[in-house]
């Protein structure tokens, strides 16, 4: 397996938006750890992203071999059976770090981020196996994204705080509305547009809140113009379009986590958030995020 059939299968561009995840999480639990700790949950969580990916295209080889040809597995650049075990290799380590930080780290919360863990690592294989023709694929996914707010927050602090619970939905929502679109990416056009609704929830939540601080405005405002820039390219409805606003949506979770982190007060980490957003696109014309 070379280099760009890896970084292909684990869509790797994307990792920022895993990474400002880890940070809405930690400043939503109204913690900030010291480095070693965080360092160690950004690893273990990108860990779970990317050996998901690599089942996501296992568990989906079948389907393209006719739907994507150009796959590293249909394309035989690698064997399934690689794919399966650098997967679960992934899960497993990125879990061993997340015990590691429950137990082996100093101010440790113990069992409950290594349970978290586990069913993240759990919910990550069970969507990629059922996801094809499943109507509650794009809840599995978003369960998949949600836990890693639960995670991190668990590993920081004793409790999960409201900020965390709120997150935690308002994320799953955004991923919902995302994931339903980023199905039809296959078709010649979009064909459902009501899960765009989904996708306002940030929106509807932070409105009030947003206008207490210029810099929180500002955040606000620019994710909505991002957000309906996305919408605007799935409207025109060619599959450019709808790919070029599908990866819109995927940056867009960083700005999510952006808004979220400027409503709990932390400027400062809001404008690393806003930078992940940038970052995945820019990664995004080297190596495709879908």
């Amino acid at each position: 397996m070379n280099w760009a059939a890896a970084l292909r299968l684990g869509r790797v561009s994307n990792l920022p938006t895993v990474w400002t995840n880890v940070l809405a999480g930690t400043v939503l639990a109204g913690s900030t750890p010291t480095p070693l700790p965080l360092g160690l949950l950004l690893l273990a969580i990108s860990l779970f992203y990317v050996a998901g990916m690599y089942l996501n295209d296992a568990f989906d080889r079948h389907f393209d071999a006719a739907a994507y040809p150009q796959r590293p597995i249909p394309s035989g650049a690698v064997a399934a059976r690689t794919v399966f075990a650098v997967g679960f290799l992934g899960l497993g380590a990125g879990e061993l770090l997340v015990i590691i930080v429950g137990y082996g780290m100093e101010g440790g919360r113990g069992w409950p981020p290594v349970i978290a863990g586990l069913c993240l690592a759990a919910t990550i294989v069970y969507y990629n196996a059922h996801h094809k023709g499943n109507p509650l694929g794009p809840l599995l996914m978003s369960l998949c994204r949600a836990q890693v707010y639960l995670t991190t927050a668990l590993a920081v602090a004793p409790e999960l705080s409201q900020r965390v619970g709120w997150g935690t939905g308002l994320l799953a929502a955004y991923v919902i509305g995302l994931s339903y679109v980023a199905r039809q990416e296959t078709l010649a056009r979009l064909t459902n547009l009501w899960p765009l609704v989904l996708l306002a929830a940030p929106f509807v939540y932070g409105i009030s809140e947003a206008r207490r601080s210029m810099g929180t405005a500002v955040i606000y405002m620019g994710f909505m113009a991002w957000t309906v820039y996305a919408v605007w390219r799935l409207m025109r409805r060619t599959q450019t379009d709808i790919r070029e606003g599908v990866s819109a949506l995927i940056a867009g979770i960083a700005l999510l986590d952006a808004l979220l982190i400027a409503l709990a007060g932390n400027l400062w980490f809001a404008a690393m958030a806003v930078g992940g957003a940038l970052l995945t696109r820019l990664a995004h014309r080297f190596v495709p995020g879908t």
